[in-house]
């Protein structure tokens, strides 16, 4: 039963034209926990050739995730700055929640390269990517490594979704 349903995609999304089959994967990398490394893994083994189907898988989970950390960033500047003005507190003042607890402590243990490249195994890169910039880390390490780790994970995943299509098929 599984290797019809299977089978009945793989049919349904070779009949689809390359645009259209980019058009399915890049807001699918879009969504947090299907990211690149899913919407890789799925248009792969759906029968879209990895050349397009990791393009369009990354291409959708740096766009959002670059944007959630722009947008972190910018509301962690004025938050930071106002309440600054305000009250003249530091920003090692609030109590901090329990997922901002997690995300410095795998920080202090793992750094930006550790937490980016591992994250995807805990929590989507739309959450992790904002919650290191809010944290402090330098943006510019956030973005080289999210970047690194969105290209290196949808490559693997789909490479692994090429290899699955091969083994059923």
């Amino acid at each position: 039963m599984f290797q019809d349903l299977l089978a009945q995609l793989h049919t349904l999304v070779s009949g689809l034209e390359p645009w259209q089959q980019v058009l399915a994967l890049v807001p699918a990398g879009a969504i947090p926990f299907i990211e690149s490394y899913l919407g890789s893994f799925l248009g792969s083994s759906l029968g879209i050739h990895p050349a397009i189907a990791i393009p369009a898988a990354v291409a959708g989970n740096l766009l959002a995730t670059f944007a959630a950390i722009a947008l972190s960033g910018r509301a962690r500047d004025a938050v930071t700055a106002g309440r600054s003005r305000r009250t003249g507190a530091t920003e090692g003042d609030a109590q901090p929640s329990r997922f901002r607890q997690k995300v410095a402590t795998a920080l202090e243990k793992y750094g930006v390269p550790g937490v980016c490249l591992l994250g995807p195994f805990v929590v989507a890169s739309q959450l992790s990517g904002p919650a290191l910039v809010a944290l402090g880390a330098a943006r510019g390490k956030v973005y080289l490594w999210m970047g690194i780790s969105i290209i290196a994970w949808g490559i693997a995943f789909g490479i692994f979704g090429s290899l699955f299509l091969a083994a059923i098929i």
